[in-house]
């Protein structure tokens, strides 16, 4: 065989257009890193093998090229006819170059068929001349090595695969590419972002669903706070909790109706008979067109009407009909209250029925003048009355004021406001530790004779005080209204020997500073009562002893 013998190192120019003939390829194509070496095509047919050309030992060993014919060459290892070494010839001796397979044989050469990539390995290796001991492997730089002409733009070449270049265009084996240390370094951070996204969805997910958890099951564990033990819900019946729920059932609210205005207060029940206990003040707004609704602590409700009222004493009892189960309230004894005790207070104040409040008698005999926004005086009340640090408001009016227990010792009233001045809480102040109730001892008094005959009797003198006086105790002044005596004829304080100018300074052992605290004093007690006098007369005093009279009220 003639092909594959070794050739001299030549240097090959580009192949040029014009050098190509019809029948035969570019003389001198090789592949720079073909292990095989070329084999010209226009070699005579039939020549024997040449012999070989001395290599000396400065040649260096230069990779041969392959040539079309040889890529042709049929897989049963015979070579064409016209194939004929490249340069004269080669020694007998050398070795023949490896047959390459083809994909399909078919008998017949097929110069456009690409040959295979041999096998990767470490470099070339070339046959060894003769007289050697073995296969030469190439050391020697090729300058083409690096340039391919034929080759497609961009395609990758690798160092150990074949290409090979036909008539239609570059022919190249394609591998793998061997990525470079920028790709490696790019796709390792590409790999870093995807893997810290999806941690970072995984953990949003997790947190999520977390979260989710927690919101409707309360947290991993449930939290409980410390708390006592549910206790019985009775009370001591002298605290303030037991007071008010014995207290409570008979205490009402009156929403009055009238013309021209309405009105809050309080009430509480006297008898079974549906007669309630109130102000004056309370029910006067409605006239005597108006409507009064009372509303019991349970919520139902009742028409009520007026039985009789008194503006000098300030009380009223309304009733109510057709109300079953109604709860009177026990009464007590004024008399018996010592400064200091505990009281309640119940009401509706600015109409927030059933408020409780708590506090101390602060003070007894409080002589107190409530009313008078007529101007005559006919609305005026006189009250000795008791005071109490109990928070009492607008609305508490009427309402009861209670001892240890449960019992009624007065009825709320007045109080005494920061803004006006006035003794009567008709204003919508609050309160500022100053509420005064009459006593119950007189409001029972007065409570049954309004209901027995409509109308209340008022204790009296019988005399004609100045009100203008300004010195201290009462004054009986030097002539009545409308020009008559100021001492009455045949009345109580005539028959004991009072005068006009007189100046009353005591009433029963009291000290009396003005005409006001006398009628207080005076009202205090029933008709038909004895009471001992000190009069100042021409700067002497006497004590003089005098039955009271009575005086119908309105």
């Amino acid at each position: 065989m003639n092909e594959g013998r070794p050739t001299k190192a030549n240097r090959w120019s580009r192949p040029r257009p014009e050098d190509a003939g019809a029948d035969t390829a570019p003389p001198g194509l090789t592949e720079p890193d073909s292990p095989h070496p070329a084999v010209s095509r226009n070699a005579p047919s039939g020549v024997g093998p040449s012999a070989p050309e001395e290599r000396t030992q400065a040649t260096p060993a230069v990779t041969p090229a392959v040539t079309r014919a040889e890529a042709a060459a049929p897989a049963h290892g015979t070579a064409p006819a016209d194939a004929v070494p490249a340069q004269g010839g080669a020694p007998d001796d050398a070795l023949p170059l490896p047959l390459v397979p083809e994909p399909e044989a078919t008998g017949s050469p097929n110069p456009m068929s690409p040959v295979p990539p041999p096998p990767d390995g470490p470099a070339a290796v070339f046959p060894a001349p003769a007289g050697s001991d073995g296969p030469v492997e190439s050391d020697t730089p090729d300058p083409w090595r690096n340039y391919d002409p034929w080759a497609t733009p961009g395609s990758p070449r690798h160092p150990g695969h074949l290409a090979r270049s036909g008539p239609g265009g570059p022919f190249q084996q394609n591998g793998v590419a061997v990525p470079t240390v920028a790709e490696r370094r790019r796709r390792a951070r590409k790999i870093l972002v995807l893997a810290a996204v999806a941690l970072a969805l995984a953990s949003g997910g997790v947190g999520g669903f977390v979260g989710a958890y927690l919101e409707r099951n309360g947290g991993l564990t449930d939290i409980e706070l410390p708390q006592a033990a549910k206790e019985a819900p009775g009370r001591a019946p002298d605290s303030v909790a037991g007071i008010a729920a014995h207290a409570l059932p008979s205490v009402v609210t009156l929403h009055v109706h009238g013309s021209e205005e309405d009105g809050t207060g309080t009430g509480f029940v006297l008898d079974g008979e549906g007669h309630i206990l109130t102000n004056n003040h309370v029910i006067e707004p409605a006239g005597g067109s108006g409507t009064i609704t009372v509303t019991f602590s349970g919520g139902q409700t009742a028409k009520a009407r007026v039985v009789g009222h008194d503006s000098g004493y300030d009380l009223a009892v309304v009733k109510v009909s057709g109300v079953r189960g109604l709860a009177p309230m026990p009464l007590g004894n004024s008399d018996s209250v010592q400064v200091g005790d505990p009281v309640v207070a119940i009401g509706a104040p600015f109409d927030l029925a059933n408020t409780v409040t708590s506090g101390i008698i602060s003070a007894k005999d409080r002589p107190i003048t409530a009313g008078g926004e007529k101007g005559d005086g006919t609305d005026v009340s006189y009250v000795d009355a008791l005071q109490t640090d109990a928070p009492i408001n607008p609305g508490n009016s009427g309402g009861p004021l209670l001892d240890s227990r449960a019992r009624v010792i007065g009825i709320n009233s007045a109080i005494r406001s920061a803004d006006s001045g006035s003794d009567l809480g008709t204003g919508q102040a609050g309160s500022i530790g100053l509420g005064f109730a009459i006593p119950v001892n007189q409001a029972k008094r007065v409570a049954e004779e309004l209901i027995n005959t409509g109308r209340a009797t008022h204790p009296v003198i019988g005399v004609t005080l100045d009100m203008n006086y300004s010195g201290d105790g009462a004054r009986v002044g030097m002539k009545a209204a409308g020009g008559g005596a100021p001492v009455t004829p045949g009345g109580p304080g005539a028959e004991a020997g009072i005068r006009a100018g007189d100046v009353i300074t005591e009433v029963d052992g009291t000290r009396v500073h003005s005409g006001e605290e006398l009628i207080v004093k005076t009202r205090a007690h029933r008709p038909g009562d004895r009471l001992r006098l000190t009069v100042r007369r021409g700067g002497a005093n006497r004590t003089i002893t005098l039955v009271l009279g009575s005086a119908n009220g309105g």
